[in-house]
Parts: structure tokens; sequence; C-alpha cells
């Protein structure tokens, strides 16, 4: 299967498309605004960035993907040998074969390979079953479970994922790059929900739209002007904020924009927006992200010197 070209991974945006998980994890309390740098934040910004590495480097998280594998109806060979249609870049030289049919995709292992789902040892075949909010993704594991393959489901498209610990992306990790910590990237917003369910079509770098839910607007003021996020996906669990601003590329920023994920709004609809959570998608750690671009709407005329950097580093094995 070819590769995502890097040059399409530096354009993209995403959260929550590749796995169905985001940063809603690294989400903490709300607070109030201030104009003096505050201990507290530091050290609040300072463990969640910690998390923030920890989560991109496990064996399983975003710097171990290692291959994208989009399948149609038909039956795949899945290794590292030449002729596998679903070519492993580490592994065995086969493991099996996944048959995708009438919406459904099976593994079948191959014999006398030590495989498992799930973390425990896989016998005979599985049905592939993507992530929900309800139940994990079936994950069929090999190389001791160095290695592991999903399904997932990018808009109308069904993809396998392919993971390893050995990743070079997750072996060569070279750390993250921020601006300073400041207290006054910490501002109170109003959300503001929509009148009636809807959703907006989001342009992801692959080309096609994938309709996203959006459930109202965040209203922020910064330098005596007001600025308006549409919120994009599901909202139970906090706001999930996607943008562009003027950082992007030379600013320091991720090429095509940012992300930001907030507490739930409080009774009266106000929310703390902490800018200096805002992340790199994972298009910047891996070519294979299937990643979204924010909306026209949440472009801001605004240079948001707060959050992470672009990851540079990364150009040495991508």
């Amino acid at each position: 299967m070819k590769r995502l070209p890097t040059a399409l991974a530096v354009v993209g945006v995403t959260w929550m498309s590749l796995s169905g998980y985001g940063d809603a994890a690294f989400a903490g309390a709300s607070g109030t605004t201030t104009s003096v740098q505050d201990a507290a934040l530091v050290k609040e910004i300072e463990e969640y960035r910690q998390r923030r590495v920890e989560s991109l480097v496990k064996p399983d998280g975003w710097t171990a993907i290692i291959g994208m594998h989009w399948l149609e109806s038909g039956r795949y060979s899945v290794g590292s040998a030449a002729d596998s249609a679903i070519r492993l870049a580490i592994g065995p030289s086969r493991i099996g074969v996944i048959e995708e049919k009438d919406g459904r995709a099976s593994f079948i292992p191959e014999p006398g390979v030590p495989l498992l789902v799930d973390g425990a040892a896989l016998t005979g075949p599985v049905e592939l079953k993507r992530y929900s909010q309800s139940t994990p993704a079936t994950t069929v594991g090999y190389d001791g479970g160095k290695g592991s393959v999903t399904l997932i489901i990018s808009g109308k498209r069904r993809a396998l994922c392919v993971r390893h610990a050995d990743a070079p992306t997750r072996l060569k990790f070279a750390g993250l790059d921020y601006w300073s910590i400041d207290a006054g990237w910490r501002i109170k917003g109003k959300f503001v929900p929509h009148s009636q369910t809807r959703t907006v079509p989001v342009l992801d770098v692959l080309g096609g739209l994938n309709d996203q839910a959006n459930p109202g607007v965040v209203e922020f003021e910064r330098d005596g002007r007001t600025f308006r996020l549409e919120v994009i996906g599901d909202s139970s669990r906090g706001l999930s904020l996607m943008f562009a601003d003027r950082t992007n590329g030379k600013g320091g920023s991720y090429p095509s924009g940012r992300f930001l994920f907030t507490g739930l709004p409080d009774a009266n609809g106000e929310v703390v927006i902490d800018f200096n959570r805002t992340y790199t998608p994972p298009c910047a750690f891996t070519e294979f992200g299937t990643c979204l671009l924010p909306p026209p709407e949440n472009r801001l005329d605004l240079a948001v010197t707060a959050g992470e950097k672009t990851y540079s580093k990364a150009s040495s094995y991508l």
C-alpha cells in the first residue's frame, strides 16, 4: 500500500479522526482569568505537557503509527513480505488475511504465527470492530504485542491502522517546543449553543468532506475585539475547538492550525479557554494521519502566541 506523501501530512489537522479519541483526556478544571503569572497555573500546564508527551510516545500512541491502508471489498494478505497486499513496515512476513465484505472486516490469522486479540491469544478468525464511544476497537497484536492492527473509519472510508513500538517516529521523538506559559492567554469565554442540532462539513487532507457535529459557538475577547470559534464534534465531555491563526507556518505553530479542548461550560455558559493548552495535530508526528482542516469560520485574525509550537524535528525521519 502506498504511503501518504509527507507533504500531505504537513497540510492537515485532526483530533479524533484516526482512533476516535483525542486530547479530551488532558482537559483540566476551569479557572479564572488573571493578568499576572500564576505559579499554580505554571505547575498545572507543565504537568499537562508531561502527560501530553507521555501520550504521544506510548507504544500505541500517535508516534507509533507505521501504516494506514485503505480497504475496499476483497481479501488482503497482511505482512512484511514483498508480495503482501498490505505490507507491514515492521513485522513478520505474514500475519494473516483481512477480508472486507458487506461493510464488515474480518481478520484470519496465519497458522503458526503467535498473535493476540485485545490482549488474549488469537486462535481463529475475528471480526474487526471499529472504535465507538461505548466500545474500544478490536486490536490484533503481533511481535509479542509490540505491533498492532485496528480498523478505523475516516468519513465514509475504512482503513487498517498499523502501529509498532519500534516505529522510528516513536524511537526518535525529539520532544515538543512551546511558547512561554502566559496567564493572559487563559481567557473566560461564553458558549452559545445553536438553536437546533446541526452538523458542518469539514474538509480533510484527502479532499473528502466529513459531517461533524456542531453544537454551538464559543465567543471570547482579546485586545478589545470579539472572536468566535465554532465547536466541532461531540461536546458531552467538553468543547473541542479546531482553529487557524496568524502564527500558523512561519509564525511558529503548525501550518494549517491547532486544537484546544476546554472543560464543560457552567450553568451560565461561561467556559475557560486556556490557549496555553493548544496542541499540534497528530499529522505533525506521523505521515499516516487522516487529518481534518479547520473550517473557514474558525480562522482567527489573531496571533495566538501560546501553547504548543510546530514539531519541526520530524523531517529527519518522516
